[in-house]
């Protein structure tokens, strides 16, 4: 028969800790908290990923907002995907009440309310600092991935990417794409032809369908100028870190934006931040709620990319973790990177869903003190199973943990307040300012006006000496309508014209 103190000896065991830490609750046996049974989350491994799991309603959003709580308390900076829209009271103090006193209290830790500072983003038209990237910064391989291309048509996105590389087209949105795409096919299907070999008009037509698809969940608003610094998410206030909320209240039912933003930023993380191997702390943790929908409905290679950074990312000092209501919403592969597990409960409504409790159950440790498949489906709110990883890698005991409370508001701020913030803030003015320069679109556009124009003049001047005798010229498309001669003479000339034009444009990108 097991008692307190072997629990309580057992915990604190497992989760001593010499580095800086952060306690995220206490241990709870046959339903009672063990205060000195403290669950402490080492800084040290933060960057290991971890998954916060449970079913609707359990409180995994609360959890996820202590630990962004913490980690702003220790100075590390975090990014939040807020798809509910339920995470804006990180700003503001929270409010002590009966419940809260008992907690924490129970869990043996100081209630201290404070607001921490908020950084609120927008991939769309949410209030917030706007994030894009430009067309160029993905490149032909995300972009491959993010349309679902097959082999024929990720050879025809590198050629337009090679080939605006060579002229200097700068590729900035999904309309300097369009644009260049349909130049392959038409007006310089011969250039093309002669550099890069002949590309099928079909392909082109379903790259074109799919970018258009990606167009009609938003897509628009993301791709383009200015491109959003990721340096900017590890930035500090007065020694707390800077909690960067992405506000994604909207792109719920776009999982075709979500994924290509979420492959976005952790490409970008993962270029440009240098590596770190192993400190004492991390340097930022993302928080990815509602991670299912960055694997529902995404090709395989878009998936397999995803894993293949969340594997790779922890060398640069960042921690990923994922937010779901199941552990089988994520990839097996990305799960066995998971250093951190915290399970909230799991209802058993159906036989599917008993099915779905007793895997879950299968991937965390066996504990002495608990039957993990029946404590899945009792555990209250606020309560959750919860192993870590030790300073050495070593996974940390199983253990029921009453979370702690947030200290920040556990509300939403109103639109007032929400508005004033983002008034506020340094990021807004230095992104949200529109910027439609000269690229690919543009460019293009004008230099086939141009070779329109001069083509125009040379069959002017070439029908003036056919037709000295008569008073008054008449019109190039006068002409060409009354003679076909002279209708294929010019469609040749424009040809050739245009070629000549489109095969020597040069500008620099900025």
């Amino acid at each position: 028969m097991t008692t307190k103190e072997d629990f309580q000896r057992h915990i604190s065991a497992g989760y001593q800790t010499k580095k800086d830490f952060f306690v995220l609750g206490t241990g709870i046996l046959e339903k009672n908290p063990v205060k000195e049974a403290t669950v402490k989350i080492p800084l040290k491994t933060l960057n290991r990923h971890g998954l916060i799991a449970g079913a609707t309603g359990t409180g995994k959003t609360k959890t996820l907002q202590v630990m962004a709580e913490q980690l702003s308390l220790k100075g590390i900076p975090s990014v939040l995907m807020d798809l509910k829209g339920d995470l804006s009271g990180l700003a503001c103090p929270g409010t002590s009440n009966d419940h809260i006193v008992w907690r924490s209290d129970a869990i043996g830790v100081e209630y201290d309310p404070a607001g921490l500072p908020v950084e609120f983003l927008t991939i769309s038209q949410e209030p917030g600092t706007r994030l894009r990237a430009t067309i160029t910064e993905f490149g032909p391989v995300l972009i491959s991935q993010i349309l679902d291309l097959n082999s024929t048509q990720q050879g025809i996105l590198a050629l337009v990417f090679r080939f605006c590389d060579i002229k200097h087209l700068p590729l900035l949105d999904l309309e300097d794409l369009k644009e260049v795409l349909q130049y392959v096919i038409n007006e310089g299907k011969e250039e093309i032809k002669k550099e890069f070999g002949a590309v099928s008009s079909a392909s082109v037509n379903t790259i074109m369908r799919k970018i258009i698809e990606l167009e009609q969940q938003g897509a628009t608003s993301f791709f383009g100028e200015v491109s959003f610094d990721v340096n900017d998410l590890l930035r500090q206030r007065e020694g707390k870190g800077v909690i960067s909320i992405i506000r994604l209240t909207d792109v719920q039912s776009k999982p075709k934006l979500f994924s290509t933003f979420m492959l976005s930023l952790l490409s970008e993380i993962y270029e440009t931040f240098p590596e770190q191997g192993d400190s004492d702390k991390p340097k930022m943790c993302l928080f990815i709620d509602e991670a299912h929908l960055v694997f529902d409905n995404s090709s395989k290679d878009l998936r397999d990319k995803i894993e293949v950074i969340v594997k790779l990312i922890r060398s640069k000092g960042v921690g990923v973790y994922f937010c779901t209501q199941s552990p089988t919403d994520i990839p097996e592969n990305v799960l066995g990177q998971l250093g951190l597990k915290i399970q909230h409960s799991l209802r058993a409504f159906t036989a599917k869903d008993r099915k779905a409790i007793g895997k879950t159950a299968e991937n965390y440790p066996e504990s002495t003190f608990y039957d993990t498949k029946e404590v899945l489906t009792k555990m209250g709110i606020g309560e959750a199973l919860v192993t870590a990883l030790n300073e050495k890698g070593i996974p940390t005991p199983l253990v029921h943990t009453l979370v702690r409370p947030p200290v920040t508001r556990m509300d939403i701020l109103s639109k007032t307040e929400l508005e004033s913030l983002v008034s506020q803030s340094q990021l807004v003015q230095k992104y949200n300012q529109e910027i439609d320069r000269q690229s690919a679109h543009e460019m293009l556009e004008a230099k086939i006006l141009q070779a329109e124009e001069t083509a125009k003049e040379k069959y002017t001047s070439t029908a003036n000496r056919k037709t000295t005798s008569r008073k008054k010229e008449d019109s190039l498309f006068e002409e060409l309508s009354k003679n076909t001669m002279v209708r294929q003479l010019g469609r040749t000339i424009f040809r050739e014209l245009t070629r000549s034009i489109l095969g020597t444009l040069s500008g620099k990108r900025k």
